[in-house]
Order: structure tokens, then C-alpha cells, then sequence
């Protein structure tokens, strides 16, 4: 059992999650909230950023919500006043969108941690910090699993700006004692994400694809491999990590040392789901430009430091992913794709078994 489960440390605690709308921060609310602490969520929803008050509607008069920008000075030291844990979520996360237009990695990544930072210096410096990067930090792997003591060579606008974030966030636990955790996700999937386009999730958008009877398009041969994590196994870690004291000042990986392939990915959302088939496609210009090849993280750290690891298997994973937007696509899409109109209409089992 990991530590995250233990109700008794969380009750009445306050934690601020930013970005709390959003695929990530959202169900870590709702851990949070089942564990009895006061929540409150600050999200600037974005339009395309995915944040979504449904995504909280089984809490929803257990939190509190704040519609409000990181980059607000003011709000933010309102906002971490009193707080026991700061969960920094909020963000830009789009590896595509950095490629066109990188300012918002810069307002949103850099900007809004600082300011998040010295609204804790400042008005609550004894609060716990827990950031969210990205395995992109690292860049290409120069050897696999990648570990924490890999090099950082990220290739892009977004990463870079994750990587500052974390140092940033590392200047003030060192310099000014706040206590904080950085941790790097690799590939996080499951229920509440952003589902309307493709440019965040690799696997949550496979989903959609398959629920709407749209090819899956496995690019080159398939066989770059990938750690693909739940994302209850990931609030799992940013719980049991919070609450470890030996984890603070430190920076873990949150991934899973047993790759899969996208062509295996693909292939298990064929099995899955009666309308998903896949099929070999090149390449995109933007996609070309980023890809790293194969990476999947070395958790060895995580494991013994914090005795975290993921416990749900992909398909097992996936299999509940189809559930939730099968009976929720509503919520996230609309019922045609590129002009292929959904042919998820009845429940998944039923499918399989026509």
C-alpha cells in the first residue's frame, strides 16, 4: 500500500493544486478530497488547455475553486497563505504548440513558477512543494532505463521551460528552505484528459481514435518504445512523495521500467475496443523534429527511496480509459472527428461481443 493511501495524514489538511482542472490536477483533487483534505484549485481554463469543471464534479462541493492566472501576483499570495502542500501543476504542456508559438511556455513554465515561488517565499515558506515535470527534460536517452543522474539535453521550447521551472523551484529549496519535491512523468494516460485534440497525450488520443473508428496512426515502424503510466498510479507517486520526508530536495522520475511499443499499444486498443484498428503512417514534420527515440525511465530512486511504483497494467489501464469516455464523452467531445461520425454507441462489452 503506498503511502498516499493513508486518509489519516491527509484529513484536514489544505493543499493548493494549480492547474487542478486540468487531466492530472483534477484527479489528484479527488483523491485528495476522498482523503478528507481541504482543496482548492486555482485554473485559468484556458480554452484547448483541457482544464474542465466536470472533471471535479464528484467533489465538486468538497473544493474550493479559483479561476485565476499563476502569473497573478496578487491572487498567488492570497491564494498559498495557509496552505500545507502546494501541488505546481499548471502550465503549458504542449510539445507541439512550443514548435509555433513559444511565449506561453515562457509566460505559463517560467513566469508562473516563479511567481508561484516567491508568493510561498513570502507568505508561506514552510509550505510543501510538489512540482510535475516532464521526462522530456532529459532529451534523447544516452542510455536506457534513463535514470535521474542522465544528462538534460530537452529539444524543445516546452521542455526547456520545464527544466527551468525545476531549477527554479531547486534555487528556493536550497537558498530560502522552502521544502519541495520535483518529479518527472513520463507519458501519463487514464480518464479526464484533454480530448479534443492531439497535441497532449499521445495515448489518451489513440483513445479517442479508436472510440470514434478513426485509424490509429502508428508512425514508422511502430517499434520506438515507451513507459506508459495510469494516472491513478500517478497521483499515487505525487502523494506518496509528498508526504516522504526523505524525498525533499530531491528529483525522481515517475515512470515505469517495463517499455511497451506503439505498434503494442495500438494493437491492445484494436483488442479492446470493437471500432479501434490501427494502421503504419509517416512521420510528421513536427513529430520528425521531436521524437527522441526509444525512453523509459529508470524508477530504481522512487522505488527504494519512497517505495512507490506503478501497480496497473496498460491494458488493464486502458481498458478502464475506454470506460470513462465511453460513458463521458459528452463531456469532452463532440460525437464526429474530421468528418467520421462516432461509432461508440453502445457499451464497450456489448461491442466486443457483437
Amino acid at each position: 500500500m503506498h503511502r498516499s493511501t493513508n486518509a489519516n495524514h491527509w484529513k484536514g489538511r489544505r493543499a493548493l493544486i494549480t492547474g487542478g482542472l486540468g487531466f492530472i490536477g483534477s484527479n489528484l483533487a479527488i483523491r485528495l478530497a476522498n482523503l478528507g483534505a481541504r482543496v482548492t484549485i486555482v485554473d485559468a481554463i484556458i480554452p484547448e488547455y483541457g482544464g474542465n469543471l466536470f472533471n471535479i464534479e464528484s467533489v465538486k462541493d468538497r473544493v474550493t475553486v479559483n479561476f485565476g492566472d499563476i502569473c497573478d501576483r496578487l491572487a498567488m499570495n492570497w491564494l498559498v497563505r495557509d496552505q500545507d502542500y502546494v501541488f505546481h501543476l499548471a502550465g503549458q504542456v504542449s510539445h507541439i504548440k512550443s514548435m509555433t508559438d513559444p511565449f506561453p511556455d515562457i509566460e505559463f513554465n517560467i513566469k508562473g513558477t516563479m511567481v508561484v515561488m516567491e508568493a510561498i517565499r513570502h507568505h508561506n515558506p514552510t509550505a510543501k512543494v510538489v512540482f510535475t515535470g516532464t521526462r522530456g527534460q532529459y532529451g534523447p536517452a544516452i542510455a536506457l532505463p534513463v535514470n535521474e543522474s542522465a544528462p538534460t539535453n530537452p529539444k524543445a521550447i516546452y521542455e526547456i521551460s520545464n527544466l527551468t521551472a525545476e531549477k527554479i523551484i531547486q534555487v528556493y529549496h536550497e537558498t530560502h528552505g522552502i521544502p519541495a519535491v520535483m518529479l518527472r512523468l513520463t507519458n501519463i494516460y487514464g480518464p479526464r484528459a484533454q480530448m479534443k485534440h492531439s497535441q497532449y497525450g499521445v495515448v489518451n488520443w489513440f483513445v479517442r481514435q479508436a472510440l470514434d473508428g478513426v485509424p490509429i496512426p502508428v508512425f514508422g515502424t511502430g517499434r520506438i518504445l515507451r513507459d506508459f503510466v495510469y494516472v491513478d498510479d500517478c497521483v499515487d507517486a505525487i502523494l506518496a512523495t509528498a508526504t516522504c520526508p526523505a524525498a525533499v530536495g530531491e528529483i525522481f522520475n515517475v515512470g515505469w521500467d517495463q517499455p511497451t511499443s506503439f505498434l503494442e499499444l495500438a494493437q491492445i486498443l484494436e483488442r479492446l475496443c470493437a471500432t479501434g484498428w490501427w494502421h503504419y503512417a509517416p512521420f510528421t514534420p513536427e513529430r520528425a523534429a521531436q521524437e527522441p527515440g526509444d525512453f523509459y525511465s529508470d524508477i530504481t530512486k522512487i522505488r527504494t527511496m519512497v517505495g512507490w511504483e506503478p501497480r496497473t497494467g496498460l491494458e488493464e489501464g486502458l481498458r478502464r480509459t475506454l470506460e470513462y469516455y465511453e460513458a463521458n464523452r459528452h463531456q469532452y467531445w463532440q460525437p464526429t472527428i474530421h468528418g467520421v461520425e462516432s461509432q461508440s454507441t453502445r457499451p464497450l462489452r456489448q461491442r466486443r461481443a457483437a
